[in-house]
């Protein structure tokens, strides 16, 4: 209990406390145009990266495919229209689900060392460079049987690679959960030294998920950099977004079922 003689002070001190706030308080509506789209059910926004590129929040393991972890969900305003009406200001990577087990993801090129740069959605790299670290992925020996780099962007110095890492054969977990399967994605670097590329031992984990093979087989999750470091601040933004069949296979990278 606040002694009566010092409420006075408390109120002075509440009272200043507004100035403080609008830096905080800075929201915006998000508007996503999926009109081409059928059979939406849900678009999110998920702030992964502060602005050095660290984590704002820690991978879920028990994170579950048909209900990700975002920061915010649209509100279906009909007409292929979903809209955020108060979004806080920030970069954001959105996230939509749609029936038929369909999941579509935007992701950023994260730093993966210290005090460097995000590279822009838009990033990508030649075709020689591509090709070289596309091929050092696959002839290198990972837990996972499959190690997939769906995309890949940077400059002379740097390139970083989103990979998908799965494994839906036996595993440790086979004990407490038969017919367990992971599957996570990753940001990797490769380096520009001494004339060569070279892989950063670091990485940035986005997800880490376990669940039944059989089900994951079923899923299309695939990724497209145009879904990701949405900017909002202050005023109104809005983006179309044409969303792939099921059957386009060739238009984006990721899971498809098999």
């Amino acid at each position: 209990m606040i002694d009566r003689r010092l409420k006075p002070l408390v109120w002075v001190i509440l009272g200043s406390l507004p100035s403080f706030v609008p830096a905080y308080a800075a929201a915006a509506k998000l508007t996503v145009d999926l009109s081409k789209a059928q059979g939406v059910t849900f678009v999110g926004a998920v702030q992964r990266w502060d602005g050095d590129g660290n984590h704002r929040r820690l991978p879920d393991p028990k994170a579950k495919i048909d209900a990700p972890v975002v920061d915010a969900e649209a509100v279906d305003a009909g007409g292929g229209r979903w809209v955020f009406k108060n979004l806080p200001k920030g970069r954001y990577d959105l996230v939509i689900l749609a029936k038929d087990r369909r999941r579509v993801e935007g992701f950023q090129y994260v730093p993966v060392n210290e005090f460097d740069p995000f590279f822009p959605p838009d990033a990508s790299t030649d075709d020689e460079t591509s090709e070289f670290i596309v091929a050092d992925i696959k002839k290198s020996q990972h837990y996972e049987n499959k190690v997939e780099p769906l995309w890949l962007g940077g400059d002379k110095k740097a390139v970083r690679v989103l990979v998908m890492l799965l494994r839906d054969k036996p595993t440790s977990y086979e004990g407490d959960f038969p017919g367990a399967a992971t599957i996570r994605h990753e940001i990797w670097q490769y380096s520009w030294n001494y004339g060569g590329w070279q892989k950063e031992k670091r990485t940035k984990v986005m997800d880490r998920l376990i669940m039944h093979r059989d089900e994951l087989r079923k899923w299309t999750w695939v990724w497209d950099p145009k879904l990701g470091g949405i900017d909002v601040q202050e005023k109104p933004v809005a983006i179309e977004y044409d969303l792939p069949k099921p059957t386009d296979t060739k238009v984006l990278k990721g899971l498809y079922p098999y």
